[in-house]
Parts: C-alpha cells; structure tokens; sequence
C-alpha cells in the first residue's frame, strides 16, 4: 500500500524519483507526486491516477534539485484527487507517508485552534504542520521531527524534505515498512528494495519507532528513545530485471507460469529427495509438545491457511483453529501458552497480521511465519521462519506467493506429523515423492491456458459466478472466486459443494456460471451429486477435473478443463493454475487493469 522513494543525490533526482515509484507501482495506488528543493524553494509535481498522469506533468515541467521524496497514494482520508496528493508541504517541510494516524483528528484540531490552514483532507497533512509549527519555533529540522513522532498514534513510514536544509532527509517508521539504501556520494530511502533496485543492494532495515537522517555523504539512525543505533547492512538482492515482465504481457501472467518453478526452488528448501524426509529450518522448541495450531491471514494467504488446516489436521493430527488477522485480536481468542501461532503473509508487512502476531506473542504462543521477504518485520519477529522462494510478485493479485505458500504449509503439516509420531517413515517418503510431482503437474495445468483463454468469453458477461469445492478443493473455490473479484471485477463467491443447498443454490440460473473444482477421488462423488442439482436449475457449469472425472461428469457441462490426475495432496497447488488463468482471460477479455486492479494494495500497512 503506498510507495515512497527519496534520493539524496548528486545530480538530479526527478526522473530517478519517477523511476522508483515505477517499480512500486505494484503496491496499488491512486495518484502520484514528486518534490525536490532547489535555490530554497520546494518544488513540486502531482497528479491523480495512474504515473502516466505524473508523467506528463513531468514532460511539461520537470523539477530541479539533486534531493527529493516522491509517492505513490493509496486513499485513506480524503478522496485520491490532486489536492490529496502527496508530498504535502507546509511552509518550510514537504511529508510523503505511508499509513493511518489514527488520532488526527485531535491533532487537526489543537492546529485549527493554533490558526493553521488545511489544504488537503488528508491525516497526513497534520504531521507536516506539527512539524512545521516546531521548525517555525526554532528547532532543528531532526528535532522537530523527533519531537513530532512520539504524538502520533497508528501505522506509519515517512519522509520528511526541508527547504532550508538541502542536504537533508529525515525517515520514521511504525508499523509501515522503511527500507535504507547506501549508496556512492548519495543515500536513498525507499518502501522496499525493488525501489532502490537500480540504484544500490546495499540496504538496511529499520526497525519499529527508528527514525533516520539521511545525508548526501552520512546515515544516521536513531531508537524510539532518541539514541543512536547501528541496523545490519544486507545485500537485498533485488535487481531490476527481477521486475521485468519479459515477453509476457502482463506481470500477472508471467507470475502463474513461474509457478513450477518457484514451487519447486520452495520445494528444495524443505525436501530432502535422497533421504525422504520433509525438512524445515532450525528452531528453539519442541514441536512435539505442539497440542494447538492457531493460523492468521489475510485475503489468498488465509485461504492457503484454510488449505494447511486440512494438511496439519489429517497429517499430524493437530487442532486447527485459523482467523483473519483483521478479527483475531478482537474476539479475544483463548490461547493457551505454548501453542503455535502460525501467521502467513506475502510481504512480511500487512498491518493487521503484524499486529495480530504481536498480540501472539503477549499470549506466550511460539510463533512461526510463512513469508516470502525473510527480511520482512514478521521474518524478524519469528521464532520459526519459513520462507516461501517466489522472488518478488509485482502483480497485486497472489499468484506464486499462493502456491509457494502452500508448498510450505505442507512441509510443515509433514515435519509436524513425524514431530508427533504420527506419520511413518514409508509415508513420510511417499509424501515426499507426491511434493515433488507437483512442479511437473503444474506445468502440465499450464499447457491448457489456450483452452482457458476460449473458456473467458463464457464467463466475461456474468455478473454473478459461484465456484464450488470439498475438503482442500473448497478453499481453492474461495480463492478462486476472489481471484475473479479482484481483477475482472465480477461478483463471485465460493462455497463448499455441499452447502450450496442452504442458501446459494437459491442464485443458480441460466445466467449463473458454476465453476467446480473436482479432482477424481473420495470427494469426486459427492461433488458430482451437487452439480446435478445446479443443471437440475438451468446453472452453466465449467468443470474442472481430470480425465477420468470429465469422463465421468464432464456431459452436460458448459465447459471443461482437464488437469493432470495428481494425488490429493499436491492437487491445491495444481488446481490454483487453471482459476487463475481463467481470472486473468476473463480480465484480459474485459479491459481491466490486471495488474493493479482498482482500490487494491499489494502490501496493506493499515487496519
């Protein structure tokens, strides 16, 4: 969510500014801006939309300066017009940030009441006034930020450029992810190390209530309490070409065919071929002594939650119990200490996980993250890490970050189950063996994407679409219907098969496209029984199955697609291929922006 990039540099900043906000554009946002400081004077570019509204502004008159801090704005308060555009200046301060603060309105009003002006509508614009007011008082700009920062209550990352310091930019964090790179003769701050990409891989991670100034020539960093501190300098590993769609059209679909082989680098991270055993990284406690798994995410990773649910459960045998991050804390769920808080997020950063994380911690819950930035805030705070290998997903829609998940989760439902003395070394290596069919089969899913693509213009004029599911295939159903909501922007919603008939199956009509999820197998049978009461109703039924199951039920069917026929256990990872080429044909078909569909975030940093 949001996107900040600042340069102190030595040679001019604006195109690299725009540059940065580029590789950021993944994010999600709604309108863009750009400042630098030149001959004392701030100045400035915004526009609402897309960059190429920025762009333009920018061939027209681009700023000056070696020094500048640019944004990409997702809306939270005030709508995503220019006004509301970011940086925002007041008087002598220019503020990008990143976030909520949730107590502006008091703020807002205290400056009201002091005589200050408000130009936007935005919470971000009371921070650039407490600063200025404090500048305006006499102090220096670091301490007048420092002073500033212990007021503000939320979720924030910052950056702050001074008209009468021109070798100045100062950053904070809180709860919204800051990223220091380190440069020759200049210094960057960016929301992530793809931002900084170009520039340098010499980065460092600031943590929770850090603030920092950031020179032409000099980095300093400061603790929540002011003092001075040294964070670890990494070699981020991001490079431009990492953010390169290549041949394919779009990011998203170059995304879903790396799919076989980033499942297969996660895939080597936990599997010992040779041996046949599930390995995962070292960690300081007794997984044996695990008598409850408690599981928290957001949006697709929750749904590869719901997926090792039903791996852990049948597997080691463990109790399950799984929440969306934005709820957890707030009913107050009983945890007993020692339990396993298990938490799963692509970027590492989304708020409401964090937070639900922290108050894991609090409940004495071991906690293990699955995440695909080992660097991430939840990366460091884990007492077991487990790192997806998906490389950086620009596509705001999981695709690989998904199924890399679920390579994981599966890994640890197994090594839970030896942990707990419930899985045989014969069924450890037969597990073993399925886990490594699955890169294969994915990529046989992805040979039928020309059948797909005929498929989408069935599916394009619905305006409603139900996907069903049994067992694991239920929420891929779900996550098949979000992938559809996401980028096509077509109502849909999924459900277990069986309990279309209490409620859902009152929607089905000649209108309503049905999409099944049935591999062949124990559940196949009562799957097909609730296909029979769609047609019963006139439903438009695609069936995604193999061919023993398409032979089985595929007549009478709009539409078919046929999968590989793979074991239980892998057919999640290979079942996500065909909803999300069949979201992403559907998309394509009605001209929407797959990439960054509207009012989306890739990394959501407020709650």
């Amino acid at each position: 969510m949001c996107g900040i990039v600042a340069i102190a540099g030595k040679e001019a900043v604006a195109q690299r500014l725009f540059g940065g906000l580029k590789r950021l554009e993944y994010r999600g946002y709604d309108s863009a801006g750009i400042c630098t400081v030149v001959d004392g004077r701030f100045e400035r570019q915004r526009a609402e939309g897309k960059l190429d509204n920025l762009a333009a502004k920018l061939a027209e008159d681009r700023p000056e300066g070696t020094i500048g801090i640019a944004h990409t704005r997702w809306a939270t308060h005030g709508a995503p017009t220019e006004g509301n555009a970011h940086p925002h200046i007041v008087g002598p301060v220019a503020l990008v940030h990143n976030g909520i603060i949730e107590n502006f309105k008091p703020l807002r009003d205290e400056l009201i009441a002091d005589g200050r002006t408000f130009q936007s509508e935005t919470d971000s614009e009371v921070v650039a006034h407490l600063v200025a007011r404090e500048l305006e008082r006499g102090a220096e700009p670091q301490a007048a930020v420092a002073t500033v920062l212990p007021r503000l209550h939320g979720a924030f990352a910052m950056a702050f450029l001074f008209r009468d310091d021109p070798d100045l930019i100062v950053g904070a964090r809180m709860g919204a992810p800051l990223t220091v790179g380190f440069g020759e003769g200049e210094n960057y701050l960016g929301s992530d190390a793809i931002a900084l990409a170009p520039w340098t891989r010499r980065i460092a991670y600031l943590d929770e209530g850090d603030w920092i100034a950031v020179r032409r020539g000099s980095v300093q960093i400061f603790d929540r309490f002011n003092q001075p501190v040294e964070r670890p300098q990494v070699d981020s590993g991001a490079s431009a070409e990492a953010i390169s769609k290549g041949n394919h059209a779009h990011f998203m679909r170059k995304e879903i065919f790396e799919q076989p082989i980033v499942v297969a680098q996660t895939m080597q991270s936990y599997v010992r071929a040779f041996e046949g055993e599930v390995a995962i990284p070292s960690f300081e406690f007794d997984l044996s002594a695990v008598e409850r798994v408690t599981v928290v995410a957001c949006g697709t990773s929750f749904y590869a939650g719901m997926v090792g649910k039903y791996w852990i459960e049948r597997f080691a045998r463990v109790p399950v119990d799984i929440d969306v991050a934005s709820e957890f804390r707030y009913r107050d769920p009983v945890l007993e200490p020692g339990g396993l808080a298990l938490f799963i997020s692509q970027s590492g950063e989304t708020a409401d996980t964090l937070a639900a994380l922290r108050h894991a911690r609090e409940k004495e819950q071991r906690i293990a993250v699955v995440v695909n930035v080992p660097t991430s805030s939840m990366a460091r705070e884990a007492d077991l890490l487990l790192p997806t290998r998906a490389g950086p997903e620009i596509g705001v829609a999981s695709t690989k970050a998904f199924t890399c998940q679920l390579a994981v989760l599966a890994a640890l439902a197994t090594n839970l189950a030896r942990a707990k003395g419930r899985l045989t070394g014969e069924e450890e290596r037969e597990i073993v063996a399925h886990l490594q069919e699955a890169p294969e089969a994915m990529s046989h899913a992805l040979n039928h994407d020309a059948d797909i693509a005929a498929i989408a213009p069935l599916i394009a004029p619905a305006r409603d679409v139900l996907y069903l599911g049994r067992g694991p295939d239920y929420p891929m159903a779900l996550e098949g219907a979000l992938k559809l909501k996401e980028i096509s922007y077509i109502h849909a919603e999924g459900y277990a098969a069986g309990e279309m008939k209490h409620g859902p199956i009152a929607l089905i009509d000649d209108q309503v496209p049905v999409i099944v999820l049935a591999p062949s197998g124990p559940l196949f049978e009562k799957t097909v029984s609730n296909m029979a009461e769609v047609r019963a109703r006139g439903g438009r039924i695609v069936l995604i199955s193999d061919a023993a199951g398409i032979a089985a039920a595929g007549e009478g069917c709009m539409a078919t697609i046929e999968m590989p026929e793979v074991h239980p256990l892998i057919a999640p990872l290979v079942y996500a291929v065909p909803v999300q080429l069949l979201a992403y044909h559907v998309a394509v078909l009605k001209g929407t922006d797959v990439d960054q569909p509207r009012n989306l975030a890739k990394s959501v940093t407020v709650e």
